[in-house]
Formats: structure tokens, sequence, C-alpha cells
């Protein structure tokens, strides 16, 4: 008997936010750093400043594509033994506390593969994540993972960068869920300029994406974001805000209450000066 799956939450934010002229803000988190009950009340904050759905982070001992100011997060969460399965609760301790938005986990492959795939997504879906990002999972080679995202009702999101025109469209013309457009070549971190084809990219993989388009890597300012407003469905900030949260680290690591909520609420101001403002008509 097959079963029918309730639409996925990150289509649904979408189709409300272009209804109203409004481009997506997800921010991009390392959960356990510095420990996994900041990271539930970061994720809470990160909601509380605008956030429309947010990127949970794995720490990784490897990261590929992440440049210093997340590597250094990972190293704090993995000296507190931060696992897998830790992260994905994360989710539904936030979601305990009333946090509405989709959740999206960002894993590289090792992991999921070392929990098996089956019972990665099988608890993805238990933890209530609307999608998944794997960097380092070729188009190529996503078969099996694809197949078993879409039996759980979970978006399996592809990066695609600035590559070959051919390439681009076949990664675009595949994705569930987003797009997420690497705005440059390297790692992940702040960037104060975007390469000169920046905009041509862009326009290729909206023709051939049947889905929203977000694009990140080096996105650390509301002028960023407003930048690639008009271009894109989503703006997505991962190193400016894990910076955010190593600067607040004396902060959020206080055995006093006052500190800690100020560390928060520092990470959380920050947040809400990224959302893009609505273009005046």
């Amino acid at each position: 008997m097959s079963t029918t799956l309730a639409p996925n939450a990150i289509d649904t934010v979408f189709a409300e936010l272009k209804a109203k002229g409004e481009t997506a803000l997800i921010p991009f988190m390392t959960m356990g750093d510095p420990d996994l009950e900041t990271s539930v009340d970061l994720v809470q904050a990160a909601e509380a400043a605008g956030a429309h759905m947010i990127e949970l982070g794995v720490p990784y001992s490897d990261p590929l594509a992440d440049g210093p100011v997340i590597q250094r997060a990972s190293e704090r969460a993995l000296k507190n033994k931060i696992s897998l399965t830790d992260c994905m609760a994360v989710a539904s301790k936030a979601r305990d506390r009333g946090v509405k938005m989709p959740f999206i986990l960002f894993s590289y492959f090792n992991p999921a593969l070392q929990l098996g795939l089956e019972r990665f997504f099988d608890l993805l879906k238990q933890h209530g994540f609307s999608g998944v990002i794997i960097p380092d999972l070729p188009l190529e080679e996503d078969s099996e993972t694809r197949a078993l995202a879409e039996a759980n009702g979970i978006h399996l999101i592809p990066l695609v960068a600035p590559t070959s025109e051919a390439r681009v469209e076949r990664i675009a013309a595949n994705a569930k869920g987003f797009v997420y457009c690497v705005s440059s070549l390297g790692v992940t971190g702040v960037r104060s300029t975007f390469h000169d084809g920046i905009d041509a990219f862009l326009g290729t993989v909206r023709r051939a994406a049947s889905v929203p388009i977000c694009v990140g890597f080096g996105i650390s300012s509301r002028e960023h974001a407003e930048r690639f407003a008009g271009q894109c469905d989503g703006v997505i900030v991962g190193s400016a805000i894990v910076r955010q949260v190593e600067e607040a680290l004396p902060l959020l690591s206080s055995s006093v209450s006052s500190e800690r909520e100020q560390g928060i609420q520092a990470v959380q101001r920050f947040i809400a000066g990224l959302k893009p403002r609505k273009p005046s008509a």
C-alpha cells in the first residue's frame, strides 16, 4: 500500500514567501558549538530574528567545503564528542520549544554512511527534518541517497558551483527543495566581493531549475543579501553567523545566566540585521 507524504515544509515556506514578494533568510550554524543546549537556544533565537528555515551543521574532522571559521567551530564541537545523532536531536528539542521553521541538516557523506543510509533518513524523518545537504556527494553517485530521501519525504538539496553550464543545468534540473548556488569557487567564508560571472551563473540555474534557488558562500551582510534578493529566492548565511557565535563564546559559555543570555541576544541581533528588506513598490 502506498503512503502519501505530507507536503514538505520547505516547499510551503517558499510558496508563502513568493506570494509576499519576500526572500528567505537561511542561517547555518554548527551544532555543538559551544554545546548542544546553546545550539538549541541559538536555533530558537534565529527564528525569533526572522529566519525562515535553518541549516544545522554536523561538525566534521575534514570539512572540504568549509573555511577557517566553520572549521574552528567544528573543532570545538568535536572536542565535546558531538555526534551526528546529537545534531539531529537539536531539531527535536527546538521543536519542543515551539520552533516552527523547517530544519535542514548539513552533513558530509561519511557520517551518514557510518550510521547507515536507511537509518540516517529514518532518523531525519523522526526528528522532523525537511531537507538535507551533503556537500561531498556528487550527482553521479547520489541515486541511492536520493531514493531514500524521497521515500522519507525529505529533500536532498544539491550544491551547484559556477562550473560548466551543462553540469549546472543537469544538477538544477534534478533538484528538490531548492538549489544551493555557490557564489564563488573555493571554501565557505566571508567575502567582500563576488566573481564577475555570478549574475550569469544565477540566470543559468534559474532557467534550468523548477524549484527555488538560493545563494550562499560569502553572504555576510544585509547589503549582500539585498544584492542577490532580486535574482534568487533565498540567501544562506553561514560563516558570518558562526563567527558571531565564536566572538560571543565568553558569554555563551558563562555560568551566569544573564551573561549567557547576552551572548544569545547578540547573535540574534546579528541575524535580524541580515534580513533583506522587501523592495519598495
